[in-house]
C-alpha cells in the first residue's frame, strides 16, 4: 500500500521548551531542526512511503528542504490546524495517509514501514508515544476522513475518534519521540540520524 506521510515541524525557536533545562536557545533551535530533518529522511527511505508533506514556517527549514521535499506553509491556528493543512495537501494523491511527528530523530526506516504495514489493515489507527499517552503516528486508508486531535492525552482522544491503536513493539522507534532530557539520552542511546548526531555531539552547548 502507497503512503503520503506528513510532518508537522513548529518554527524552531518555539520548539522544545521542556529542554530548556540542559540545552541553551540556540541549540534548542538547531535540534528542532536537527531532528525535523532526521525524521523526514527516515520516512522519505521507508517502503511504501509516496511522498512526505512537511508542514512548517521555520524559514532555515523550508530553505533546507525547498528542493527536496513538498512543502506547506504554517496556516497558523496550532498543531491540529498545521496537520491538517498537510492532510488536504496530502488527499490529492490516491494514497494512505499518515501524520508523523517531526520529533523522530532516532526512527529506522523499517520500523516506519513496518507500523504503517500493521496501519493499513485498518481505517483509522493510531501510535502511542513510548509513555503511552502522546501520539506519533495516525493514519487512514484512502478516502477517508482524518481528523487530528494532538494535545495532552491524543492517543487516547485519537482512539475515541475511531482509530485503532496499534500493537507496535515498546522497542519500536516510532514511540521515541523527544520532549525531555530523559527522551533525548534514550534516543542517543538507540542512535539518532545524522544531523541530530551533530548537533549533539559538536554543537549543543549545554546550559549552565
Amino acid at each position: 500500500m502507497r503512503w503520503v506521510v506528513v510532518v508537522p515541524v513548529k518554527p524552531a525557536a518555539e520548539g522544545k521548551t521542556r529542554l530548556a533545562g540542559s540545552l541553551s536557545a540556540g541549540a534548542r533551535e538547531r535540534l528542532v531542526r536537527a531532528m525535523a530533518l532526521d525524521t523526514i529522511a527516515a520516512a522519505s527511505a521507508a517502503e511504501g512511503v509516496e511522498r512526505v508533506v512537511v508542514v512548517t514556517a521555520d524559514p532555515v527549514l523550508r530553505e533546507l528542504l525547498a528542493s527536496s521535499t513538498d512543502l506547506v506553509g504554517e496556516p497558523g491556528g496550532g498543531l491540529n490546524a498545521a496537520v491538517g493543512a498537510g492532510i488536504d495537501r496530502a488527499r490529492r494523491l490516491d494514497a494512505g495517509v499518515a501524520v508523523l511527528l517531526g520529533d523522530l530523530p532516532a526512527l529506522r526506516p523499517a520500523d516506519l514501514a513496518d507500523a504503517l504495514s500493521m496501519a493499513a489493515a485498518h481505517d483509522r489507527a493510531v501510535v502511542a508515544d513510548a509513555g503511552g499517552t502522546g501520539t506519533t503516528l495516525l493514519t487512514a486508508l484512502p478516502g477517508l476522513a482524518l481528523e487530528p486531535r494532538f494535545g495532552a492525552g491524543s492517543a487516547a482522544a485519537h482512539e475515541r475518534a475511531g482509530h485503532v491503536r496499534l500493537a507496535v513493539p515498546a522497542t519500536s522507534t516510532v514511540r521515541r519521540d523527544v520532549d525531555v532530557a530523559d527522551d533525548l539520552a534514550e534516543v542517543e542511546r538507540l542512535g539518532v540520524g545524522p544531523a541530530t548526531h551533530a548537533v549533539l555531539g559538536l554543537d549543543a552547548d549545554p546550559v549552565g
